[in-house]
């Protein structure tokens, strides 16, 4: 723990009578002292008890005040320094509060600026707040940066300060026509756009913890591709729920699948779902709540009728309210009950979901923000992607119109 503390160096006191106000500043076992700039007699130090008595003398209130705001700067500075390196010194904090911080004037570099935002992703990864699989995409983003450098600088690394919008736009073109990975050669348009908001967001980290002014990638105007979203239709769902399957492995793929499509959550949260997640609100009507693994929002649902079913028939068989099975399995078991249901779509895990939003909610009349509120959605924009325009509710809307024309 932190603490500063205000003493008079006072074995020397200037020609007005006056000694100097030092900060004492303890962290853990070790200690620092530098002087504020401020000074005050002795005896009025003595006699308001280090100003912590109540003052009358209206320069001893400024006084006290500018104390109170060197406190606070203390604070600020080392939480700053914590952030980038729980391992901050005294030293360090000293170096930072006089203006003589290294860290400060050095010229960080690209690489760097990954590395210290990875480094602090990881401690909210750690937490629970944010899922690995969303530092393994900064590290992996990282690494396609490396190599980009390599190819078209002859360097590993550079400073940020030396960054341009060309060297951003190089770098979108290499990402999307030159990079390679596992065999095969270019990201897709919205991946790109999605490492490139990783660099911008790595580097807005780092101007917050003062390592630089500017953010290079503050010019970068790749937009993403909206794609319709797969969805089941309401008679699909039925079927899916109705289609005698005797096989044990689809049957638990079917009823894990029809319980995001009632709930919303996506494989990775549905997964973590545990009793400890239930809770029966004053009216008796059961919840799920708990955060997204990669937003850390907040998402609460409400047990729709079929989800109960599949949480009931599930229940005291494994620690989490679902049985566990890896997404590559889900996914292409998947298939084999599209094929038997005979519904000709790319039936994936995440298409419960887009089906939650679509078909279950907004195809009943659940308001969009609701919708947007159950899926942990940080705007409202992201769930208007779902809100696709179903012909049953034109059709509802055209009956109305019909009988103001007859």
């Amino acid at each position: 723990m932190l603490k500063v503390i205000f003493y008079l160096k006072s074995e020397k006191a200037d020609k007005n009578g006056e000694c100097s106000i030092f900060a004492r500043i303890t962290y853990k076992t070790n200690r620092v002292s530098l002087s504020t700039g401020k000074t005050i007699s002795k005896e009025r130090w003595i006699y308001t008890n280090n100003l912590r008595n109540l003052l009358r003398l209206e320069k001893e209130k400024i006084l006290k005040n500018y104390l109170e705001l060197y406190r606070l700067n203390v604070e600020k500075k080392f939480n700053h320094l914590f952030n980038i390196d729980p391992e901050v010194s005294l030293e360090m904090l000293k170096a930072e509060l006089t203006g003589k911080s290294k860290i400060l004037t050095s010229k960080t570099t690209i690489n760097e600026a990954m590395q210290r935002h990875n480094k602090f992703f990881k401690r909210k990864v750690d937490a629970g707040e944010r899922s690995a699989a969303s530092l393994q995409k900064y590290k992996r983003s990282g690494e396609l940066l490396t190599a980009f450098m390599k190819k078209h600088y002859t360097v590993e690394d550079m400073p940020v300060s030396e960054i341009s919008n060309s060297f951003v736009y190089n770098l979108e073109e290499y990402l999307k026509y030159e990079s390679s990975f596992k065999g095969q050669v270019g990201i897709k348009n919205n991946s790109v756009v999605k490492y490139m908001k990783m660099y911008k967001t790595a580097c807005n980290y780092c101007i917050r913890m003062d390592l630089f002014a500017r953010n290079p990638f503050d010019a970068y105007d790749g937009k993403l591709s909206v794609k319709d979203a797969v969805f089941l239709t309401q008679h699909e769902l039925k079927l899916i729920e109705e289609k005698p399957i005797f096989m044990e492995r689809l049957q638990k793929v079917r009823d894990i699948f029809l319980f995001c499509c009632y709930t919303g959550y996506a494989p990775v949260d549905a997964l973590n779902l545990t009793p400890a997640n239930l809770f029966e609100d004053n009216d008796g009507n059961l919840w799920i709540m708990t955060n997204r693994t990669k937003t850390a929002i907040r998402e609460n649902v409400p047990v729709l009728p079929p989800a109960m079913a599949v949480i009931k028939k599930y229940k005291n068989k494994q620690i989490g309210l679902l049985p566990q099975i890896s997404n590559q399995k889900m996914n292409a078991y998947l298939k084999e009950i599209a094929d038997i249901c005979e519904i000709n779509k790319h039936l994936t895990w995440y298409v419960s979901r887009h089906t939650f939003a679509t078909t279950v909610t907004l195809g009943n009349g659940v308001r969009l923000e609701h919708v947007s509120a159950m899926m942990g959605h940080t705007n409202i924009k992201q769930t208007q992607h779902y809100a696709k325009v179903l012909d049953v509710n034109i059709m509802e809307d055209m009956e109305k119109l019909k009988l103001k024309y007859k």
